[in-house]
């Protein structure tokens, strides 16, 4: 009798402690786990434990369903194994409408699922699941884009322009203003600090996924991302953040793995809010448009990141920068390392200046974007189509960029254009179709111990068009090579053969007719 008084006090005196240490057990407060929607007990839950200074909200297993949520300071939430929890997919429950940013825009649009606002130390964890049953707005984006001539504006559509009369875009974004419709993203804090997500799975989002705006010292750490095709629903996309931690993630979703922004034209440049200080590591991509990418919304700038030990595997593209004329910004001090690729359907790299939209040369500006100090280290890919490009814009090159220890098996090689200050060093590229390295408009370079292991008779390895100030030195081709080098234009000059062996090489260099006399020194 003694021992089963001590197990039962055991029993209560545990319980007890458990109900007083922050922890709420959401089947306590009003909540069910049998797929009944209850967005009321969970916030009231939130309310409750925010008011005691904090706490945890508890999932045990079972079937949750909620509307948008607003996280609340010092709140965590947590998903035992087995909780699954699910978002609602009536508009409704989204409303009312809260300051959000959308796609570098800030506006007044629908609550995303979940919500925080100048909070600091909120957690979400566990290993459940968390649905955003996302298929309901893709179909109403689906049905407004794919309308053939006006259809009526449903509420929704019409309280959004009453509450951003004023807004500022560029006409290139009027197609996706004009729609009035902008899905929630499943996460999104703005002007918060101190955020940690981790272990949990996410999966049919609205929207983009993982959206920390405007916030400090962000941890995204051993989740999954499952979203299907559909539209624009990135992974995870910190925006104007500062010191950025993401590791050991496994995405596949219907856009663009992780990307990293900082706000759009003229609206990003008045935050003037950088994105710095992120590192991204020890993460699996599958599907996505992207691995890791920057912009195209950088307008506040971005800098001061890392990318390593990461594999992408039936992306789009791999790493990929992007902006374009208008956006202004300056994206800067890029290190990527150790990184393996398979299976891309496009570019393995690209850095490119003309995304979206190829317009006309402008005076530099606040409207310029500028890439600069942008490393690219140890880089592995198989079956891609095009190793890499770097395209810049007349007014602004892209400069001081290398590669190193990069070997890739595709389609078609690296091409620069208009870029200044780039280096290549042990770089291999096996490429079907063309040249290995292709430089066009281009000044100071360098390519050191490059070339291809499955040279193309009739096909340069190296083919430079109108560049200067090239250093081509330390090759020595291994496999019979027909042709080397190919170079033509007027304005190339000052390119330096210097210490190559080309004993496998049957024409070292092929000149082109425009090709000036003195303009390589051998």
């Amino acid at each position: 009798m003694k021992n089963i008084l001590f197990i039962l006090f055991f029993i209560t005196g545990f319980n007890t402690a458990f109900a007083n240490d922050g922890w709420l057990n959401i089947l306590n407060e009003g909540g069910n786990n049998k797929g009944i929607k209850c967005t009321e007990a969970i916030q009231n839950a939130i309310e409750k434990a925010s008011k005691n200074g904090g706490g945890t909200i508890f999932f045990p297993a079972g079937e949750y369903l909620t509307g948008a949520l607003k996280l609340k300071s010092n709140i965590t939430i947590h998903l035992d194994s087995g909780a699954l929890l699910k978002f609602s997919d009536n508009f409704d429950d989204y409303l009312p409408y809260v300051e959000m940013r959308y796609e570098g825009l800030v506006m007044k649009s629908f609550s995303p699922l979940f919500y925080a606002k100048d909070a600091e130390n909120i957690t979400i964890t566990g290993r459940g699941v968390i649905d955003g049953q996302g298929k309901a707005w893709w179909n109403e984006v689906y049905r407004i884009e794919t309308a053939k001539g006006p259809i009526p504006e449903t509420k929704y559509q019409k309280m959004w322009t009453e509450q951003n009369k004023g807004i500022v875009y560029e006409p290139y974004y009027k197609r996706t203003i004009d729609k009035h419709f902008f899905r929630p993203s499943f996460f999104q804090a703005y002007g918060c600090k101190n955020i940690l997500i981790e272990g949990v799975t996410f999966q049919n989002s609205p929207f983009w996924t993982i959206n920390p705006e405007f916030c400090d010292n962000v941890t995204v750490t051993g989740i999954s991302i499952f979203n299907p095709h559909s539209p624009n629903t990135d992974g995870i996309n910190p925006s104007s953040c500062t010191n950025v931690h993401i590791s050991n993630c496994h995405i596949s979703v219907g856009d663009d793995c992780i990307t990293i922004k900082s706000g759009r034209d003229a609206d990003g440049r008045k935050y003037g809010k950088a994105t710095e200080n992120v590192t991204i590591t020890n993460c699996t991509m599958l599907s996505g448009h992207g691995g890791v990418v920057i912009g195209s919304e950088m307008s506040g700038g971005i800098k001061k990141v890392t990318i390593s030990n990461c594999v992408f595997d039936g992306t789009d593209r791999g790493i990929r920068i992007k902006s374009a004329r208008g956006r202004g910004g300056v994206v800067e001090d890029i290190r990527v390392d150790n990184i393996v690729m398979k299976n891309i359907k496009e570019e393995a790299i690209i850095l490119d200046l003309f995304y979206d939209k190829d317009n006309a040369a402008e005076p530099v500006t606040e409207r310029t974007p500028t890439f600069r100090n942008i490393h690219i280290s140890n880089v592995t890919g198989g079956n891609v189509n095009k190793a890499g490009v770097v395209r810049g814009i007349s007014e602004m090159p892209i400069q001081n960029i290398s590669f190193s220890n990069i070997n890739m098996d595709g389609k078609e090689g690296f091409t620069v254009i208009t870029a200044t200050d780039i280096e290549f060093h042990d770089v291999k590229v096996n490429a079907s179709v063309g040249s290995s390295f292709k430089i066009a408009d281009a000044k100071n370079l360098i390519l050191d111990n490059v070339g291809s292991s499955t040279p193309i008779k009739g096909v340069p390895v190296i083919k430079i068009d109108n560049a200067s100030n090239i250093m081509i030195n330390n090759n020595f081709p291994f496999n019979a090579t027909d042709v080397f080098i190919e170079a033509d234009g007027k304005e190339t000059k000052n390119i330096f053969l210097k210490n190559n062996v080309f004993n496998n090489v049957n024409t070292v260099l092929k000149k082109g007719k425009d090709l000036d006399k003195k303009a390589i020194t051998e």
